[in-house]
């Protein structure tokens, strides 16, 4: 047997298993271990047949957590509406009940859309006007802050000649930009628009120009060593590491934009959810005064949880 190892196979032909070996194969005992199965140690089999990964088991759901998350909030809702029930309790204060609230809200988003011509819509048209203003606003902010905070951050000398003309205008209430508008545009849907743009402006310009800043310099020097472009500069090694910081600017600047207009459409008038405001008081309607600035309330905090949506989605961490 040992010859026939070391001979070609062509030489020898296989011999057929004699009696003896056949015998003392069919005495092995069940018990021994096989290629084809596990050891006695644990181990993985040395057979072709490899066993599948096993499944990690799902982790207990944290129900006190979630708990918690639940009634935190309900709590506080339930505590503001108490002591808003106990100032109400005594009558002719003219400030409307939580009941009385509910029952004007109940009827009044009823036909939210309804059109009795320009002064006279509901409020689902006045808060749709405004969101037109807003987006309209903010995306010009958006256009031209994002591209000024990247080259501020990028050139020392620009940065040097700009900053001190941010850091004057910035502090500038919105509603002071509000007459310039009127005067360079004769109108006042753009007079608003053009007071959004000029106050949602900012937080994109300084923190995309901080995020710019706070780039490792290492990055840079592999670029540079690489000899690439500027735009490949800007789209391959700033714009990944800039965008937390600049979505964060995106989303001060949404905040702004949308507290700014409520303002500016209580005296440019027309349509838009500051000037319903406007008109209600008017009208002596504090219920419906009230269920505006939850409506403006609810609003923001749909905006900005979109935005931190888009902030995770987008997060390289």
């Amino acid at each position: 047997m040992v010859s026939a190892v070391f001979h070609s196979p062509r030489a020898l032909p296989v011999a057929p298993a004699s009696p003896a070996a056949s015998t003392a194969a069919s005495h092995v005992p069940a018990s021994a271990p096989t290629s084809a199965e596990p050891t006695a140690a644990g181990g993985a089999a040395t057979g072709s047949a490899e066993p599948g990964p096993a499944h990690p088991s799902r982790p207990p759901r944290d129900w006190s957590g979630l708990a918690v998350k639940l009634l935190a909030p309900t709590a506080g809702l339930a505590l503001l509406i108490g002591i808003w029930a106990l100032l109400t309790m005594k009558e002719g204060t003219g400030f409307p009940t939580p009941l009385q609230t509910w029952q004007a809200a109940v009827a009044l988003f009823s036909d939210p859309f309804y059109s009795n011509g320009p002064n006279d819509q509901g409020i689902g048209w006045n808060v749709l006007f405004s969101l037109q203003r807003v987006a309209m606003g903010f995306g010009l902010a958006a256009l031209v802050g994002i591209p000024l905070g990247f080259a501020l951050g990028r050139f020392a000398f620009f940065n040097q000649m700009v900053s001190p003309i941010v850091s004057l205008l910035r502090p500038v209430s919105p509603l002071a930009w509000l007459p310039i508008g009127l005067l360079v545009f004769k109108s006042a849907n753009p007079a608003a628009i053009w007071t959004i743009f000029i106050c949602s402006i900012w937080p994109m310009i300084i923190n995309t120009a901080v995020g710019v800043q706070r780039v490792p310099q290492d990055y840079l020097n592999v670029a540079r060593v690489l000899n690439l472009s500027e735009w490949k500069v800007i789209t391959r090694i700033l714009f990944p590491a800039v965008l937390p910081y600049m979505l964060t600017g995106v989303r001060l600047s949404v905040g702004t934009a949308w507290l700014v207009i409520v303002a500016a459409e209580m005296l440019t008038g027309g349509v838009g959810i500051g000037f319903w405001v406007w008109d209600e008081w008017n009208n002596l309607n504090v219920a419906h005064i009230i269920i505006a600035i939850f409506v403006i309330g609810i609003v923001g905090l749909l905006l900005e949880q979109a935005l931190v949506a888009v902030a995770r989605r987008f997060s390289f961490e």
